[in-house]
């Protein structure tokens, strides 16, 4: 493994950049097919929540990519050695809406490199800022926390030893709704994000090169899901005011996962649990 020189990654703290993208029909009833939403998509309507997300992804030609499917490292992200990498979490502020046909520009800072030590060893986070702006200004800031970590030691682990955990008791939510997490899921996820990263996809990948014990759920999908779940459907609130989120542990393709909403006057506490019913994700949002 190569050594980490911090200083050196904490020089991209600073850099910059901007890119832009269109928010078209195609794009948006894309990902309303993701979440089962069957409405015609039309210019000028209210695009789905999270497709920011999905929003000018990096592009680059099969020759650029790491072996784990992402653009090599060194460009705008840091060139951290450590081979896994996991969205660890993020805020959301909204200031308007992002609809279908919206030219939209992201400008996007590196705000913060650190390198810190956890039960699992040493992990690098990288913050990001995001500020994504609208014809009509800007629309939403958002904080994006990347962590990188070291792959466990003693090897991947062989498929036939990855057992379940067993299932535990947790306390539900005043609302909860029950999802599958099926690899097709995560595979149309992946394809209109543009997402190359193999461990959503490559099973042989995800178990045998980066030692998981199957699929491994996308972040910003989970982040999608609790995002959407913030909202009453019987109010016609577009947006929260704020989402913030962090990962507690990986989410794996293969049965049903349930999401928990708990609301307090205007905040919603959300949780995302896993087929034995541990948390995954937690999630706070403000409606007010």
């Amino acid at each position: 493994m190569e050594e980490v020189d911090i200083d050196h990654l904490r020089t991209w703290i600073g850099r910059e950049r901007t890119v832009e993208d269109v928010i078209t029909p195609r794009l948006a009833a894309s990902l309303n097919a993701v979440f089962d939403v069957e409405e015609p998509v039309t210019d000028g309507m209210a695009a789905p929540l999270g497709i920011h997300w999905c929003l000018a992804p990096d592009i680059v030609p099969m020759k650029g990519l790491g072996a784990d499917g992402h653009p090599a490292r060194g460009g705008f992200l840091p060139p951290v050695p450590f081979p896994r990498r996991m969205w660890a979490g993020g805020r959301l502020t909204f200031f308007g809406d992002f609809r279908v046909g919206d030219t939209v520009s992201r400008r996007s800072v590196i705000e913060d490199v650190v390198l810190k030590t956890g039960r699992s060893g040493d992990m690098i986070f990288v913050t990001l800022r995001h500020d994504y702006a609208t014809p009509r200004g800007i629309a939403l800031e958002e904080r994006q926390d990347i962590v990188y970590r070291k792959m466990e030691t003693g090897g991947p682990v062989p498929r036939a030893e990855a057992k379940a955990e067993p299932p535990v008791a947790m306390p539900s939510g005043d609302a909860v709704v029950t999802l599958s997490a099926d690899p097709v899921l995560l595979f149309r996820y992946s394809a209109i994000t543009f997402n190359g990263h193999r461990i959503h996809y490559d099973k042989p990948y995800a178990t045998d090169e980066e030692a998981y014990p199957g699929l491994v759920f996308h972040g910003p999908l989970q982040a999608s899901y609790l995002l959407r779940f913030s909202l009453d459907p019987s109010t016609p609130q577009k947006t929260p005011r704020s989402f913030s989120f962090r990962s507690v542990k990986p989410l794996f393709a293969g049965g049903e996962v349930t999401l928990h909403r708990t609301m307090a006057a205007g905040q919603v506490e959300l949780r995302c649990a896993d087929q034995s019913g541990r948390d995954t994700m937690l999630a706070t949002a403000s409606l007010t």
